[in-house]
Protein backbone atom coordinates (compact mmCIF):
# COMPACT_ATOMS: atom_id res chain seq x y z
CA UNK A 1 0.00 0.00 0.00
CA UNK A 2 1.17 3.37 -1.29
CA UNK A 3 2.01 5.79 1.71
CA UNK A 4 0.66 9.44 1.47
CA UNK A 5 1.83 10.91 4.89
CA UNK A 6 -1.13 11.53 7.21
CA UNK A 7 -3.42 10.30 4.70
CA UNK A 8 -2.88 7.10 5.20
CA UNK A 9 -4.21 7.47 9.05
CA UNK A 10 -6.89 9.67 8.18
CA UNK A 11 -10.67 8.61 9.41
CA UNK A 12 -12.51 11.19 7.53
CA UNK A 13 -15.95 12.96 8.36
CA UNK A 14 -17.46 14.28 5.16
CA UNK A 15 -20.17 18.07 5.95
CA UNK A 16 -21.87 19.31 3.70
CA UNK A 17 -22.19 22.76 5.06
CA UNK A 18 -24.92 24.21 3.24
CA UNK A 19 -26.83 21.23 4.39
CA UNK A 20 -25.32 20.26 7.93
CA UNK A 21 -26.14 24.12 9.22
CA UNK A 22 -29.28 24.13 7.52
CA UNK A 23 -28.79 27.21 5.25
CA UNK A 24 -31.54 29.09 3.71
CA UNK A 25 -32.02 27.57 -0.15
CA UNK A 26 -31.17 31.00 -1.83
CA UNK A 27 -28.46 33.19 -1.00
CA UNK A 28 -30.03 36.69 -0.62
CA UNK A 29 -26.68 38.58 0.51
CA UNK A 30 -27.17 40.32 3.87
CA UNK A 31 -30.98 38.94 4.13
CA UNK A 32 -29.65 35.87 4.27
CA UNK A 33 -26.39 36.26 5.64
CA UNK A 34 -25.20 34.53 8.99
CA UNK A 35 -22.16 32.70 10.96
CA UNK A 36 -23.80 29.48 10.42
CA UNK A 37 -20.68 27.84 9.81
CA UNK A 38 -19.55 28.06 13.54
CA UNK A 39 -22.21 25.39 14.45
CA UNK A 40 -19.31 23.40 13.52
CA UNK A 41 -17.30 24.22 16.37
CA UNK A 42 -19.75 22.38 18.76
CA UNK A 43 -19.37 19.15 17.64
CA UNK A 44 -15.76 18.92 17.80
CA UNK A 45 -15.82 17.30 20.63
CA UNK A 46 -18.01 14.82 19.18
CA UNK A 47 -15.80 14.23 16.02
CA UNK A 48 -12.76 13.83 18.66
CA UNK A 49 -14.53 11.52 21.25
CA UNK A 50 -15.75 9.34 17.67
CA UNK A 51 -12.11 9.18 16.56
CA UNK A 52 -12.15 11.84 14.28
CA UNK A 53 -8.79 12.95 12.49
CA UNK A 54 -9.79 14.87 8.69
CA UNK A 55 -12.80 16.54 7.87
CA UNK A 56 -14.28 17.16 4.26
CA UNK A 57 -16.32 20.28 3.99
CA UNK A 58 -18.13 20.38 0.83
CA UNK A 59 -18.30 24.10 -0.46
CA UNK A 60 -17.71 27.01 1.32
CA UNK A 61 -17.27 29.75 -0.99
CA UNK A 62 -19.61 32.16 -2.30
CA UNK A 63 -22.50 31.04 -4.28
CA UNK A 64 -26.32 32.00 -5.51
CA UNK A 65 -28.00 27.99 -4.31
CA UNK A 66 -25.84 24.94 -3.76
CA UNK A 67 -22.14 25.56 -3.51
CA UNK A 68 -21.19 24.17 -6.63
CA UNK A 69 -21.98 27.06 -8.74
CA UNK A 70 -19.38 29.71 -7.13
CA UNK A 71 -19.68 33.14 -7.69
CA UNK A 72 -16.56 34.09 -5.84
CA UNK A 73 -13.49 31.68 -4.72
CA UNK A 74 -12.04 34.44 -2.62
CA UNK A 75 -15.31 34.97 -0.22
CA UNK A 76 -17.09 32.39 2.52
CA UNK A 77 -20.67 31.92 1.49
CA UNK A 78 -22.11 34.62 3.27
CA UNK A 79 -25.08 32.15 4.72
CA UNK A 80 -22.06 30.41 6.11
CA UNK A 81 -20.58 33.18 7.96
CA UNK A 82 -17.50 35.75 6.92
CA UNK A 83 -13.81 34.18 6.20
CA UNK A 84 -12.64 35.32 9.72
CA UNK A 85 -15.56 32.78 10.66
CA UNK A 86 -14.29 30.10 8.16
CA UNK A 87 -10.77 31.12 9.39
CA UNK A 88 -11.74 30.51 12.92
CA UNK A 89 -13.51 27.02 12.73
CA UNK A 90 -10.35 25.90 10.90
CA UNK A 91 -7.73 27.20 13.84
CA UNK A 92 -10.25 25.35 15.79
CA UNK A 93 -10.14 22.27 13.96
CA UNK A 94 -6.13 21.82 13.24
CA UNK A 95 -5.73 22.96 17.21
CA UNK A 96 -8.01 19.27 17.96
CA UNK A 97 -5.68 17.64 15.65
CA UNK A 98 -8.63 17.72 12.53
CA UNK A 99 -7.13 17.98 9.46
CA UNK A 100 -8.94 20.32 6.48
CA UNK A 101 -10.01 19.27 3.34
CA UNK A 102 -12.03 21.89 0.98
CA UNK A 103 -13.90 21.21 -2.30
CA UNK A 104 -12.45 22.49 -5.07
CA UNK A 105 -14.92 23.29 -7.60
CA UNK A 106 -12.89 24.62 -10.79
CA UNK A 107 -15.02 22.97 -13.35
CA UNK A 108 -17.61 25.23 -13.51
CA UNK A 109 -18.84 28.18 -12.38
CA UNK A 110 -22.44 29.97 -11.16
CA UNK A 111 -23.82 32.95 -13.41
CA UNK A 112 -23.40 35.08 -10.43
CA UNK A 113 -19.44 34.26 -11.15
CA UNK A 114 -17.93 38.11 -11.88
CA UNK A 115 -16.01 37.80 -15.28
CA UNK A 116 -19.56 36.16 -16.40
CA UNK A 117 -21.59 38.88 -15.10
CA UNK A 118 -18.96 41.16 -17.21
CA UNK A 119 -19.69 39.16 -20.40
CA UNK A 120 -23.20 39.52 -19.41
CA UNK A 121 -22.53 43.21 -19.73
CA UNK A 122 -20.44 43.18 -22.37
CA UNK A 123 -20.77 40.88 -24.08
CA UNK A 124 -18.13 40.26 -27.12
CA UNK A 125 -15.91 43.60 -25.75
CA UNK A 126 -15.70 41.38 -22.42
CA UNK A 127 -11.90 41.05 -21.38
CA UNK A 128 -13.41 37.53 -19.84
CA UNK A 129 -15.20 36.47 -22.82
CA UNK A 130 -11.98 33.73 -23.16
CA UNK A 131 -12.38 32.37 -19.69
CA UNK A 132 -15.60 30.40 -20.72
CA UNK A 133 -15.90 27.47 -22.69
CA UNK A 134 -17.89 27.20 -26.28
CA UNK A 135 -19.18 30.99 -26.14
CA UNK A 136 -21.36 31.76 -29.37
CA UNK A 137 -22.97 34.99 -29.41
CA UNK A 138 -26.32 35.61 -31.40
CA UNK A 139 -27.57 32.21 -30.18
CA UNK A 140 -30.08 31.45 -28.11
CA UNK A 141 -29.88 30.44 -24.29
CA UNK A 142 -32.91 29.67 -21.56
CA UNK A 143 -32.03 32.42 -19.69
CA UNK A 144 -32.25 34.96 -22.88
CA UNK A 145 -28.53 36.10 -22.47
CA UNK A 146 -28.21 36.19 -26.77
CA UNK A 147 -25.16 33.69 -26.55
CA UNK A 148 -24.59 30.16 -26.08
CA UNK A 149 -21.88 28.31 -23.34
CA UNK A 150 -20.33 25.24 -22.34
CA UNK A 151 -22.20 23.76 -19.26
CA UNK A 152 -21.87 21.27 -16.72
CA UNK A 153 -24.74 18.24 -17.98
CA UNK A 154 -26.51 20.62 -19.57
CA UNK A 155 -27.07 23.00 -16.67
CA UNK A 156 -27.26 26.17 -18.00
CA UNK A 157 -27.18 27.29 -14.10
CA UNK A 158 -23.22 26.05 -14.33
CA UNK A 159 -20.66 28.01 -16.96
CA UNK A 160 -17.95 25.65 -17.79
CA UNK A 161 -14.64 27.56 -17.10
CA UNK A 162 -11.93 27.58 -20.00
CA UNK A 163 -9.53 25.86 -17.87
CA UNK A 164 -6.90 26.16 -21.08
CA UNK A 165 -6.44 30.04 -20.49
CA UNK A 166 -3.56 31.00 -18.36
CA UNK A 167 -5.69 34.06 -16.63
CA UNK A 168 -8.32 31.72 -15.45
CA UNK A 169 -5.35 29.55 -14.42
CA UNK A 170 -4.14 32.07 -12.36
CA UNK A 171 -6.96 33.29 -11.11
CA UNK A 172 -7.99 29.69 -9.22
CA UNK A 173 -4.07 28.89 -8.49
CA UNK A 174 -4.12 32.11 -6.50
CA UNK A 175 -7.14 30.90 -4.57
CA UNK A 176 -5.97 27.83 -3.35
CA UNK A 177 -2.68 29.75 -2.13
CA UNK A 178 -5.06 32.57 -0.51
CA UNK A 179 -6.40 28.98 1.30
CA UNK A 180 -3.65 27.70 1.81
CA UNK A 181 -2.15 30.78 3.72
CA UNK A 182 -5.56 31.81 5.07
CA UNK A 183 -7.44 28.61 6.33
CA UNK A 184 -4.05 25.98 6.50
CA UNK A 185 -6.25 23.38 4.61
CA UNK A 186 -4.35 20.24 4.08
CA UNK A 187 -6.50 19.04 0.53
CA UNK A 188 -8.51 19.15 -1.66
CA UNK A 189 -11.47 16.92 -2.95
CA UNK A 190 -12.06 18.25 -6.56
CA UNK A 191 -15.31 18.61 -8.17
CA UNK A 192 -16.62 16.73 -11.37
CA UNK A 193 -12.61 15.59 -11.61
CA UNK A 194 -13.77 13.84 -14.96
CA UNK A 195 -14.39 16.87 -16.94
CA UNK A 196 -11.77 18.62 -15.76
CA UNK A 197 -8.27 19.33 -18.17
CA UNK A 198 -5.48 17.12 -16.97
CA UNK A 199 -3.10 19.53 -17.78
CA UNK A 200 -4.74 21.95 -14.98
CA UNK A 201 -4.53 19.17 -12.86
CA UNK A 202 -0.75 18.89 -13.05
CA UNK A 203 -0.43 22.93 -12.79
CA UNK A 204 -2.58 22.42 -9.33
CA UNK A 205 -0.48 19.45 -8.32
CA UNK A 206 3.09 21.42 -8.86
CA UNK A 207 1.53 24.21 -7.23
CA UNK A 208 0.01 22.99 -4.23
CA UNK A 209 3.12 20.18 -3.24
CA UNK A 210 5.57 23.44 -3.43
CA UNK A 211 3.24 24.90 -1.13
CA UNK A 212 2.77 21.82 1.37
CA UNK A 213 4.67 18.81 0.24
CA UNK A 214 1.69 16.52 1.80
CA UNK A 215 -0.90 18.35 0.34
CA UNK A 216 -3.88 16.16 -0.64
CA UNK A 217 -6.03 16.05 -4.13
CA UNK A 218 -8.65 14.11 -4.41
CA UNK A 219 -10.87 13.78 -7.61
CA UNK A 220 -14.56 12.79 -7.97
CA UNK A 221 -14.63 9.94 -9.93
CA UNK A 222 -17.50 8.11 -11.06
CA UNK A 223 -16.39 6.06 -13.63
CA UNK A 224 -13.50 5.01 -15.38
CA UNK A 225 -9.51 3.92 -15.22
CA UNK A 226 -9.01 5.53 -11.20
CA UNK A 227 -5.24 5.28 -12.79
CA UNK A 228 -5.97 8.74 -15.44
CA UNK A 229 -6.35 10.60 -12.51
CA UNK A 230 -4.45 9.15 -9.40
CA UNK A 231 -0.87 8.62 -10.59
CA UNK A 232 2.12 10.81 -9.54
CA UNK A 233 1.32 13.65 -11.92
CA UNK A 234 -1.78 14.02 -11.57
CA UNK A 235 -4.18 13.71 -8.22
CA UNK A 236 -3.37 11.44 -4.82
CA UNK A 237 -6.65 9.61 -5.15
CA UNK A 238 -9.71 9.18 -6.58
CA UNK A 239 -13.79 8.27 -5.06
CA UNK A 240 -14.31 4.74 -5.26
CA UNK A 241 -17.43 4.20 -6.47
CA UNK A 242 -16.86 0.97 -7.89
CA UNK A 243 -16.49 -0.16 -3.83
CA UNK A 244 -19.52 2.72 -2.73
CA UNK A 245 -21.72 0.29 -4.84
CA UNK A 246 -20.62 -3.18 -3.72
CA UNK A 247 -20.99 -2.51 -0.37
CA UNK A 248 -24.42 -2.13 -0.20
CA UNK A 249 -25.47 -4.05 -2.69
CA UNK A 250 -23.79 -7.41 -1.86
CA UNK A 251 -25.36 -7.36 1.17
CA UNK A 252 -28.96 -6.47 -0.32
CA UNK A 253 -28.29 -9.28 -2.65
CA UNK A 254 -26.88 -11.64 -0.50
CA UNK A 255 -23.81 -12.20 -2.56
CA UNK A 256 -20.32 -11.17 -0.98
CA UNK A 257 -18.47 -12.43 -4.78
CA UNK A 258 -19.56 -8.59 -6.12
CA UNK A 259 -18.06 -6.84 -2.98
CA UNK A 260 -14.85 -9.77 -2.58
CA UNK A 261 -14.46 -9.39 -6.90
CA UNK A 262 -14.35 -5.49 -6.69
CA UNK A 263 -11.39 -6.16 -3.70
CA UNK A 264 -9.59 -8.42 -5.17
CA UNK A 265 -9.56 -6.36 -8.94
CA UNK A 266 -8.76 -3.29 -7.17
CA UNK A 267 -6.19 -4.61 -4.08
CA UNK A 268 -5.40 -8.36 -4.59
CA UNK A 269 -1.69 -9.63 -5.97
CA UNK A 270 -2.26 -8.21 -9.33
CA UNK A 271 -4.79 -5.45 -8.21
CA UNK A 272 -4.78 -2.62 -10.44
CA UNK A 273 -5.31 -0.24 -7.95
CA UNK A 274 -3.22 -1.77 -5.17
CA UNK A 275 -0.78 1.14 -5.16
CA UNK A 276 -3.06 3.94 -4.78
CA UNK A 277 -5.30 4.86 -1.22
CA UNK A 278 -8.25 5.11 -2.55
CA UNK A 279 -11.43 7.37 -0.68
CA UNK A 280 -14.18 4.78 0.86
CA UNK A 281 -17.40 6.40 1.65
CA UNK A 282 -21.14 4.23 2.42
CA UNK A 283 -23.36 6.95 1.07
CA UNK A 284 -22.10 10.58 0.61
CA UNK A 285 -24.17 14.47 -0.48
CA UNK A 286 -25.08 13.15 -3.86
CA UNK A 287 -26.59 9.30 -3.42
CA UNK A 288 -28.88 8.11 -1.33
CA UNK A 289 -28.16 7.31 2.52
CA UNK A 290 -26.49 3.56 3.40
CA UNK A 291 -29.00 3.51 5.58
CA UNK A 292 -32.10 3.68 2.89
CA UNK A 293 -31.36 1.97 0.58
CA UNK A 294 -30.05 -1.38 2.67
CA UNK A 295 -33.11 -3.93 2.76
CA UNK A 296 -32.01 -5.33 6.36
CA UNK A 297 -30.86 -2.47 9.06
CA UNK A 298 -28.87 -5.47 10.97
CA UNK A 299 -26.38 -5.39 8.24
CA UNK A 300 -24.99 -2.11 8.97
CA UNK A 301 -22.34 -2.88 11.22
CA UNK A 302 -21.22 -5.70 8.58
CA UNK A 303 -20.90 -2.51 5.79
CA UNK A 304 -18.93 -0.24 8.73
CA UNK A 305 -16.04 -3.34 9.48
CA UNK A 306 -15.92 -3.21 5.92
CA UNK A 307 -15.39 0.13 5.05
CA UNK A 308 -12.95 0.59 8.15
CA UNK A 309 -10.90 -3.08 7.41
CA UNK A 310 -10.52 -2.62 3.16
CA UNK A 311 -7.67 -0.88 1.79
CA UNK A 312 -7.83 3.16 1.46
CA UNK A 313 -9.15 5.87 2.82
CA UNK A 314 -12.55 5.41 5.29
CA UNK A 315 -14.58 8.48 5.47
CA UNK A 316 -18.15 8.65 7.16
CA UNK A 317 -20.93 11.37 5.77
CA UNK A 318 -22.39 13.50 8.97
CA UNK A 319 -25.30 11.77 10.63
CA UNK A 320 -24.82 8.41 9.13
CA UNK A 321 -22.79 7.36 11.67
CA UNK A 322 -26.28 7.31 13.86
CA UNK A 323 -28.69 5.95 11.14
CA UNK A 324 -29.84 9.48 9.56
CA UNK A 325 -31.72 7.79 6.31
CA UNK A 326 -32.82 10.14 3.33
CA UNK A 327 -33.23 9.07 -0.69
CA UNK A 328 -32.12 10.80 -3.51
CA UNK A 329 -35.55 12.21 -5.47
CA UNK A 330 -35.84 13.55 -8.53
CA UNK A 331 -35.62 17.19 -10.04
CA UNK A 332 -33.95 20.48 -9.07
CA UNK A 333 -34.79 19.22 -5.13
CA UNK A 334 -33.37 15.57 -5.83
CA UNK A 335 -30.55 15.87 -3.37
CA UNK A 336 -32.24 17.72 -0.54
CA UNK A 337 -33.06 15.34 1.60
CA UNK A 338 -29.11 13.92 1.37
CA UNK A 339 -28.17 17.18 2.86
CA UNK A 340 -30.25 17.89 6.13
CA UNK A 341 -29.73 20.23 8.89
CA UNK A 342 -28.13 18.84 11.83
CA UNK A 343 -28.28 19.78 16.17
CA UNK A 344 -26.02 18.38 18.27
CA UNK A 345 -28.46 16.47 20.21
CA UNK A 346 -29.37 13.88 17.32
CA UNK A 347 -25.86 12.76 17.99
CA UNK A 348 -27.87 11.08 20.70
CA UNK A 349 -31.29 10.67 19.65
CA UNK A 350 -30.30 8.43 16.26
CA UNK A 351 -29.21 4.90 16.43
CA UNK A 352 -26.06 5.39 19.55
CA UNK A 353 -25.10 2.00 19.19
CA UNK A 354 -24.05 1.96 15.67
CA UNK A 355 -22.30 5.15 16.45
CA UNK A 356 -20.31 3.72 19.55
CA UNK A 357 -19.91 0.25 17.38
CA UNK A 358 -17.94 3.13 14.21
CA UNK A 359 -16.46 4.20 17.22
CA UNK A 360 -14.77 1.31 18.26
CA UNK A 361 -13.62 0.58 14.18
CA UNK A 362 -11.87 3.65 14.12
CA UNK A 363 -10.49 2.98 17.33
CA UNK A 364 -8.96 -0.58 16.55
CA UNK A 365 -7.87 0.99 13.13
CA UNK A 366 -6.13 3.82 14.69
CA UNK A 367 -4.04 1.27 16.43
CA UNK A 368 -3.21 -1.39 13.36
CA UNK A 369 -0.95 -0.45 11.08
CA UNK A 370 -1.63 -3.83 8.89
CA UNK A 371 -5.09 -1.86 8.12
CA UNK A 372 -2.99 1.61 7.11
CA UNK A 373 -0.47 -0.25 4.90
CA UNK A 374 -1.75 -3.96 4.95
CA UNK A 375 -1.59 -6.08 1.64
CA UNK A 376 -4.94 -7.10 0.45
CA UNK A 377 -5.67 -10.84 0.66
CA UNK A 378 -8.82 -13.14 0.18
CA UNK A 379 -9.10 -15.86 2.82
CA UNK A 380 -12.75 -17.01 1.51
CA UNK A 381 -15.65 -15.85 0.03
CA UNK A 382 -18.86 -17.65 -0.31
CA UNK A 383 -22.63 -16.29 -0.84
CA UNK A 384 -23.27 -15.08 2.85
CA UNK A 385 -19.80 -15.02 4.43
CA UNK A 386 -16.45 -13.30 3.69
CA UNK A 387 -12.74 -13.63 5.00
CA UNK A 388 -10.24 -11.48 4.04
CA UNK A 389 -6.55 -9.87 5.73
CA UNK A 390 -4.93 -7.29 5.75
CA UNK A 391 -1.32 -7.87 6.08
CA UNK A 392 1.60 -5.89 7.19
CA UNK A 393 5.19 -7.09 8.08
CA UNK A 394 4.64 -9.83 10.31
CA UNK A 395 0.76 -8.78 11.33
CA UNK A 396 -2.37 -9.61 9.94
CA UNK A 397 -5.69 -8.35 10.63
CA UNK A 398 -8.46 -11.10 9.47
CA UNK A 399 -11.82 -9.84 9.07
CA UNK A 400 -14.73 -12.09 8.80
CA UNK A 401 -18.32 -11.28 7.88
CA UNK A 402 -21.70 -13.54 7.75
CA UNK A 403 -24.66 -11.67 6.38
CA UNK A 404 -26.79 -14.31 6.89
CA UNK A 405 -30.15 -14.74 9.17
CA UNK A 406 -28.48 -17.64 10.88
CA UNK A 407 -24.93 -18.69 12.70
CA UNK A 408 -22.18 -19.41 10.63
CA UNK A 409 -19.53 -22.12 11.12
CA UNK A 410 -16.35 -19.90 10.14
CA UNK A 411 -13.68 -22.53 9.21
CA UNK A 412 -10.50 -21.97 7.36
CA UNK A 413 -6.31 -21.63 7.24
CA UNK A 414 -4.76 -18.68 7.15
CA UNK A 415 -0.89 -19.21 6.83
CA UNK A 416 -1.22 -23.19 7.49
CA UNK A 417 -2.97 -22.38 10.58
CA UNK A 418 -6.45 -23.67 11.33
CA UNK A 419 -9.51 -21.71 12.43
CA UNK A 420 -12.81 -22.87 13.39
CA UNK A 421 -15.47 -20.45 15.17
CA UNK A 422 -18.83 -19.71 14.69
CA UNK A 423 -20.69 -16.08 13.61
CA UNK A 424 -23.59 -14.94 14.94
CA UNK A 425 -26.21 -13.98 11.92
CA UNK A 426 -25.58 -9.95 10.92
CA UNK A 427 -22.09 -10.32 12.78
CA UNK A 428 -18.45 -9.21 11.81
CA UNK A 429 -15.52 -9.73 13.78
CA UNK A 430 -11.63 -8.82 13.35
CA UNK A 431 -8.94 -10.91 14.44
CA UNK A 432 -5.12 -10.10 15.17
CA UNK A 433 -2.47 -12.19 13.78
CA UNK A 434 1.01 -12.74 14.23
CA UNK A 435 3.82 -15.11 12.48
Amino acid sequence: MKQNNWVNEAMFYHIFPLGFVDAPRVNEGEKTAGSRILKVLDFIPYLKALGINAIYFGPVFESQMHGYDTSDYYQADSRLGTNEDLRELCRELKGAGIRVVLDGVFNHVGRGFGPFQDVLEKREQSEYRDWFCNLHFGQANPFGDGFTYETWQGNHELVKLNLKNPAVIDHLLKAVEWWIDTFDIDGLRLDAADCVDMEFFKKLRQFTKGKKPDFWLMGEIIHGDYNRWANEDVLDSVTNYECWKGLYSSHNDKNYFEIAYALNRQFGNHGIYKNLLLYNFADNHDVSRVASILKQPEHLKNLYTMLFTMPGVPSIYYGSEWGIEGKKGNGADADLPLRPGVTFEDTVQGDVELTEYIKELIAMRKTQKALHYGNYEEVMVKNEQFIFARRYEDTAMIALFNLSDADAEMNFTYRKEKFEMVLEPFSSVVLKYND
